[in-house]
């Protein structure tokens, strides 16, 4: 477990929060072919790509850095919508996966991208989720262990000095979130329970001490992404299909939306909420959906890439 990084919370000022978002980025995985009757995939790379968040057009793909082959299905946004943290993806073979950073120009157009390298290394074959802090400074994400458990880690960008946690009561942690102020994270355990861990505490507590529970589920309906609001008092989540905020502080359960999914979709709705807490972004399949959080109002745009619709497998999204 790596602790390099002593202090791993991101107090540095948050980037300003443009609205509402002008675009979002798209990552997914590199596309598998079969030629002939062949059992072994050929793959296709492919770059994450820029859309304009109002229509779903294609802008731009953004360029990988040196020694990544392809994107990955993770991507995150910081609150000023024009900077993503994005996982790509090294090779076929022994694949390993890497984490770069992008800028969009005031146009959406992608600015060249910037490897995390890290100092500590870890050996990164499946990710689960990941964030970006509201500064910009420093990256979460959760992969399993080993033996049982899951590890957050967060990485100083600029250094890639790393410190992590592991949480023993579950093999799979998603749904990071960063508190604004930087020195907390939110995540989802097992599907199952909203916790928080406090960074100021992280590595001291390595058996779990440094996180508390928010909320459990109640009913059958998993839990998967987290956003907080901007004050940093209330996490929105999605239980199943319905999307619903709680306050830190303790409280009940507000409604927020219940947008309808076609046919098909998953139970667990993966979201992005947007640095005014005023949007939020989804995608099923090659259509990006997009929910007013005051109102609920639920609009749907087709994603396209190199000016083409979308083929291949679902991306992931974020602005």
């Amino acid at each position: 477990m790596a602790t390099s990084l002593a202090e791993p919370m991101a107090t540095g000022a948050p980037l300003t929060a443009t609205g509402p978002p002008r675009f979002f980025v798209s990552a997914r995985t590199p596309l598998a072919h079969f030629p002939g009757r062949s059992k072994t995939a050929v793959f296709t790379a492919v770059p994450p790509a820029v859309h304009n968040a109002e229509t779903g057009a294609f802008i731009a793909n953004i360029p990988l850095p040196p020694g990544i082959a392809s994107s990955w299905h993770l991507v995150a946004a910081a609150r000023d919508n024009r900077t993503f943290a994005i996982a790509g993806w090294t090779e076929p073979k022994n694949p390993d996966i890497r984490f770069f950073l992008v800028r969009l120009g005031e146009d959406g157009r992608p600015e060249k991208p910037v490897a995390v390298t890290q100092t500590d290394p870890d050996d990164l074959t499946l990710v689960y989720d990941l964030a970006l802090s509201a500064d910009g400074t420093r990256l979460a994400y959760t992969t399993p262990l080993i033996g049982g458990g899951a590890k957050i880690s967060v990485l100083d960008v600029a250094t890639g000095r790393r410190r992590d946690w592991k949480t023993l009561t579950h093999s799979m942690a998603t749904g990071l979130s960063w508190a604004p102020d930087g020195r907390s994270l939110a995540y989802v355990l097992g599907g199952r329970a909203i916790a928080l861990l406090d960074l100021a505490r992280l590595g001291t507590d390595p058996d779990g001490a440094a996180s508390r529970i928010i909320k459990t589920a109640t009913g059958a309906m998993p839990i998967e992404s987290l956003a907080h609001t901007p004050d940093g008092s209330t996490l929105i989540y999605a239980s199943g299909h319905t999307v619903e905020r709680v306050p830190l502080a303790g409280g009940p359960a507000q409604v927020l939306a219940r947008p309808d999914l076609p046919p098909g979709a998953s139970l667990s709705l993966r979201f992005s909420v947007d640095g005014t807490g005023e949007h939020l972004l989804y995608v099923h399949k090659w259509r990006a959906y997009r929910a007013g959080l005051a109102d609920g109002a639920v609009t749907s745009v087709p994603i396209t890439v190199d000016e083409r619709p979308g083929e291949g497998d679902s991306p992931r999204a974020a602005w």
